[in-house]
């Protein structure tokens, strides 16, 4: 049976997001998601946040049927990568095929984030080119241009990479609006991880122009759904 997943999201502690994990969670789960990662921009606060707050476990198993699965979305000094499945130190502004090394050597998997997209850092070709990652973000719902996705598409139909579908939620209402779906071979993080680098079944929806609004002015409206821990 697919479960889907959505691999790409972001929390408060990004800075340009204003949901709490707990309410990335609520959504996914009112959504039908069998799991989210949320991969908050060069920060890994959110894993610790969710282990302490019991959203996810140590051992990578689920919680009460949901997996919680760790990430980060680095700020490589090539463009955005997705780390999922681990946590990294602080490599902002490293290489990238540095940073996927990286990734690699902890156990995660590197995703190149909205590549393509350069108005949205996202990796360029001739990057993406020196990388050994088996599998590069496909759709992603918040593309500035759609043109982008088309490109990503070709990029890894051409060079034999699998896809992901992730939503790039800035809000928990955005959470699952695109997903991939997979075969599990154990419900685990473990399992998932396995399943990536195999290749799902995309779900390729767009942000509607209110999600998009959103995500474009988020430092604003974050001032609605702050972190209590940080300072207003």
């Amino acid at each position: 049976m697919l479960q889907r997943f959505d691999l790409h999201m972001h929390s408060f502690f990004s800075a340009d997001a204003s949901s709490s994990p707990e309410a990335l969670v609520a959504a996914a789960r009112q959504k039908g998601l069998a799991g989210i990662a949320i991969t908050d921009h060069n920060s890994c606060e959110s894993a610790a946040y969710c282990l302490e707050h019991g959203l996810s476990n140590a051992d990578g198993m689920p919680v009460d049927g949901f997996l919680v699965v760790p990430g980060v979305e680095v700020s490589t000094a090539d463009g955005h990568l997705l780390c999922i499945g681990t946590t990294l130190p602080d490599m902002i502004g490293m290489p990238a095929v540095e940073v996927e090394a990286a990734i690699h050597e902890r156990g995660g998997v590197a995703i190149p984030a909205h590549p393509f997209d350069k108005w949205r850092a996202g990796i360029r070709e001739e990057i993406l080119d020196l990388m050994s990652t088996p599998v590069i973000e496909g759709f992603n719902a918040a593309v500035t241009t759609r043109s982008f996705n088309d490109q990503a598409r070709a990029y890894a139909e051409a060079h034999g990479r699998v896809m992901t579908a992730g939503s790039d939620a800035h809000h928990a209402s955005a959470v699952g609006t695109a997903s991939t779906g997979y075969e599990l071979d154990e419900f685990s993080v473990a399992g998932l991880l396995r399943a990536i680098v195999r290749g799902g079944d995309l779900d390729e929806t767009y942000l509607s122009r209110v999600e998009g609004f959103k995500k474009h002015f988020g430092n604003w409206f974050r001032v609605f759904n702050r972190d209590p821990r940080k300072p207003k």
